[in-house]
């Protein structure tokens, strides 16, 4: 069993409220907190308007696997969340 932990730092320039936040950060929780091998929070930054830090723990049988699902929540990210990542942090545990 392997275990990493992946850290995301995001500003989110121009954001206003903690409301708009939550609709350009939205659906991080729902979107990886439903499988099963991953758990997902805000770890940081909750009460900042315009940054946040999200943790994500991801267990698996293999580093390799790891790394992949690593990989693809990092590109998902990219794609479809309106903020800037400004840090990626990976430990292997």
């Amino acid at each position: 069993m392997h275990i990493a932990i992946l850290t995301l730092t995001f500003a989110l320039p121009g954001c206003s409220s903690l409301k708009e936040k939550r609709q350009r950060m939205g659906g991080l929780h729902a979107r990886f907190g439903n499988t099963p091998s991953v758990a997902v929070c805000e770890s940081d930054e909750r009460d900042r308007h315009d940054a946040s830090e999200w943790t994500f723990v991801i267990v698996g049988l293999s580093k390799r696997e790891i790394e992949s699902q690593c990989s693809q929540i990092e590109e998902k990210i990219e794609r479809t969340v309106d903020a800037r990542v400004m840090n990626v942090e990976r430990e292997f545990i």
